[in-house]
């Protein structure tokens, strides 16, 4: 028999299950009402205009094209629709500038494999994104606390790396209505962000998955375009921007983009090519065409849709929440982040509230680097109509205010 253990990479122990995902394996039952999911409504999704798209391609001379192996890279004409969006929101830059992942989950793998050696450091919000933490976690590096609103000197991020074995690569950061929290970073803090960078000579990885959700308020650069603008352009810049289609478009195509300078891109490549060669031709070409003729009216429909549901949400935790529990108000994206009274465990009240209150949602301490953060939760309001917040909302207030009386 083979004792498989003995033979992984010392790398492998550092893999974990994404808890989110497991989670969602036990809550596939009709009577829950799930605030659990951080996805899109398929309800939203252009399906008419896929269905064209792949119509159109596989019915003509472009078939034989799409059904091939295609350039690293990425398709062309996606790239084209990229680099002119990338150009709309203030950050100038050519196709050569621009990588297709299969998802943007893809890429923050290949950023980690890219950038991060044993024991080097990687600066992340805290909480943070928890695919990001699994994605760079397999190549063993230690993380730090970015809190963009800390007056925390540069040599004190370096000492502490220095003292991990490594050095600072990178400051991750969602600046968007982040998955959890949904809260956007200032202009001002973004502009910290890069002068922190700087100091440290570090790369920063913007992550932009809900960058077209914005429901209130101005929008703000993106940091890379503030890069581009301080810097002198993209290709002396050191952000790397992630984009998605996943939010705005579909996630099941699986299609998302790096955008930074030529140089990287290049690096970024050359893991491309060693990893799966390309991402799937057809599925390219076909989100190209539907964001070519969809695209701003699409999310246009969807923000509205998505406004209603948050602002429901935040009413329904406004009536029904007990004192001490505080929770963000988002201008845009898909989550609310709640902080219960210390001393409540989400995790262990969420297994009372699948059971009891029929409601679920995801403990927050997955998406703490440390695994601080037990009295914390993410609600996502994306795929649950008015009644099901309000019902849900309502259940699980009574179940807080009942764990906080009991406490007493």
């Amino acid at each position: 028999m083979t004792t498989w253990d003995s033979l992984y990479a010392n790398r492998a122990a550092r893999m974990r299950a994404s808890e989110i995902r497991e989670l969602l394996k036990l809550l596939d039952k009709p009577d829950v009402i799930s605030f659990a999911g951080g996805i899109p409504d398929p309800k939203l999704f252009p399906a008419d205009a896929f269905k064209e798209a792949y119509a159109s391609i596989l019915g003509s001379n472009e078939a034989e094209r799409a059904l091939q192996y295609g350039v690293s890279e990425g398709s062309p004409r996606l790239r084209s629709w990229i680099m002119d969006h990338m150009k709309s929101l203030g950050v100038p830059c050519s196709e050569d500038n621009i990588l297709i992942t299969s998802g943007s989950q893809q890429g923050l793998d290949y950023i980690g494999k890219l950038f991060l050696s044993a024991g080097d450091t990687a600066l992340v919000q805290w909480p943070t994104y928890l695919g990001a933490i699994q994605a760079f976690n397999s190549y063993e590096p230690s993380f730090d606390r970015l809190d963009p609103g800390a007056n925390r000197e540069a040599s004190d991020y370096q000492l502490r790396a220095s003292e991990a074995g490594g050095s600072v690569k990178f400051a991750y950061l969602s600046p968007d209505f982040a998955n959890p929290t949904g809260q956007s970073l200032t202009l001002d803090e973004r502009q910290r962000i890069l002068a922190l960078a700087n100091e440290l000579s570090c790369a920063v990885i913007e992550d932009a998955p809900y960058q077209s959700m914005r429901y209130d308020g101005d929008p703000v650069a993106p940091v890379l375009a503030l890069d581009c603008a301080t810097s002198g352009g993209i290709e002396k810049s050191r952000t790397l921007y992630c984009g998605s289609f996943s939010k705005s478009l579909s996630p099941g195509l699986r299609l998302g983009w790096i955008c930074a300078a030529r140089e990287v891109i290049a690096r970024l490549v050359l893991i491309k090519q060693a990893s799966d060669l390309n991402t799937p031709v057809l599925n390219q070409e076909a989100m190209a065409q539907v964001a070519e003729t969809v695209f701003e009216a699409h999310t246009a429909n969807s923000r509205a849709v998505y406004k209603s549901r948050r602002d429901a949400m935040l009413a329904a935790l406004e009536n029904h929440m007990p004192a001490g529990v505080r929770w963000t108000r988002p201008e845009g994206g898909m989550f609310i982040w709640v902080e219960l009274p210390d001393g409540i465990d989400a995790a262990d009240l969420l297994e009372k509230s699948v059971e009891a209150a029929k409601v679920a949602f995801v403990p927050g301490r997955a998406f703490h680097a440390d695994g601080t953060g037990a009295n914390t939760m993410r609600l996502s309001f994306s795929c649950a109509d008015h009644e099901k917040i309000e019902k849900g909302v309502s259940r699980l207030g009574r179940l807080i205010a009942e764990t906080v009386t009991s406490k007493l």
